[in-house]
């Protein structure tokens, strides 16, 4: 099964008043391994970048004035998205803005039928726990030293790595070769018990003998209860 997981950064927190998506990235996974291709995208919010918002992803206005603007990379989002699911953290907040500049540009906005929140699987995973991107990369084990600041193709490798875990961890990498679609040759190694040469059964039974130095050694007790 084809996923994307992705990421956005924008200029704040509510399309609604005004804020706009400023990169997105994506990671595409098939039956949950990262396949290796990505999306990228810079976009021009076409408005200041507030000050708050630099601070959690180092975009300014600056950088992002000579970026295309959403509608001008749109067709290279849909195409690499395709139908796919869309596995995101604390997913509303990214279906919000993708939904908003897609509506915004006259496309028709990804239906929440699509959406996977692992904000959502986390809470039921781990109640109680924190569930941040970095509080499960740290459960995990899992490396973000180099996250300095947001960035949107950053966290979206991130959280592809946490989506694993989440959903069966590592070892779902042991599924079968022929299991992916398109494998051709692939080995079966499911256990098949071997049957081998069936030998005759050893005896268990006492000889004449051994029946006789039993009861004589059953002789020495003065009184043995198991023969009353």
């Amino acid at each position: 099964m084809r996923e994307i997981i992705f990421d956005t950064e924008t200029t704040g927190l509510d399309p609604k008043t005004g804020d706009r998506m400023v990169e997105i990235g994506c990671i595409e996974m098939v039956n949950r391994v990262a396949t290796g291709r990505t999306f990228h995208a810079y976009f021009n919010p076409d408005r200041d970048m507030p000050m708050e918002a630099e601070k959690v992803h180092g975009l300014s206005t600056a950088f992002l004035a000579d970026k295309p603007f959403f509608r001008d990379g749109v067709r290279d989002l849909l195409d690499f998205i395709g139908d796919s699911p869309l596995v995101a953290h604390n997913a509303q907040f990214d279906f919000g803005f993708l939904n908003f500049e897609l509506a915004f540009c006259g496309h028709p906005e990804v239906g929440l039928d699509r959406m996977i929140d692992t904000l959502v699987l986390a809470r039921k995973r781990h109640p109680g726990a924190k569930h941040s991107l970095d509080a499960l990369c740290s459960r995990y084990g899992i490396d973000r030293s180099h996250r300095v600041l947001h960035g949107a193709l950053l966290d979206a490798e991130l959280l592809a790595q946490v989506y694993v875990e989440l959903t069966g961890g590592r070892q779902i990498g042991l599924a079968l070769a022929a299991d992916t679609p398109g494998a051709t040759g692939a080995r079966d190694t499911r256990f098949v018990p071997r049957i081998g040469e069936r030998r005759a059964p050893r005896p268990h039974a006492a000889t004449a003998e051994e029946l006789a130095r039993h009861a004589a050694f059953i002789g020495t007790f003065e009184s043995a209860l198991w023969t009353s």
